[in-house]
């Protein structure tokens, strides 16, 4: 089985079977993950922050860091893969945007993100199906290419599918 890692930042997607996406270590990050049952096609964007306006630079490099660019990139990847039909073609599910080095929720990095996802989401017709966010501790994601299956891992938490 072949993993397709994603670090901060990046986005990526596959339809080849027995592949899996996954990233590690969401801390205040998010997993936006879409899955395209009818082109068999699974995506996932590892979401650093916001909004790219404080740097639309690298907004424009690596739009997988913000959400307003990540989220319309990682649509537009998979539709040149094979999806077709709209936006609300996608199931999407999230996790992360935890709160894990900000004790006194003073920069709330994990929720603003989820915020930010969510409006760009919603601004193109979609919503999550399954969330599994916010809390203080951090989670691995992975998302099976054969089952669509998402799984969130976390130390001493174990294994759960959302």
């Amino acid at each position: 089985m072949k993993t397709i890692m994603l670090g901060v930042g990046d986005l990526g997607c596959s339809n080849v079977p027995g592949e899996v996406v996954k990233t590690l270590a969401l801390g205040s990050c998010v997993a936006v993950v879409l899955l395209h049952p009818q082109a068999r096609m699974v995506g996932m964007i590892h979401v650093a922050l916001p909004e790219s306006k404080i740097d639309p630079r690298k907004g424009r490099e690596k739009p997988g860091y913000f959400a307003d660019t990540g989220i319309p990139a990682l649509i537009d990847k998979m539709k040149k893969g094979g999806c077709n039909g709209t936006d609300k073609s996608f199931i999407v599910k999230l996790a992360g945007g935890a709160c894990v080095m900000d004790p006194n929720n003073t920069f709330n990095i994990g929720k603003r993100n989820l915020i930010a996802i969510k409006n760009a989401l919603w601004s193109r017709g979609m919503g999550a199906v399954a969330e599994h966010v916010g809390g203080h501790f951090s989670r691995n994601v992975e998302v099976d290419v054969n089952t669509g299956k998402v799984i969130i891992t976390s130390a001493g938490r174990g294994a759960w599918e959302i």
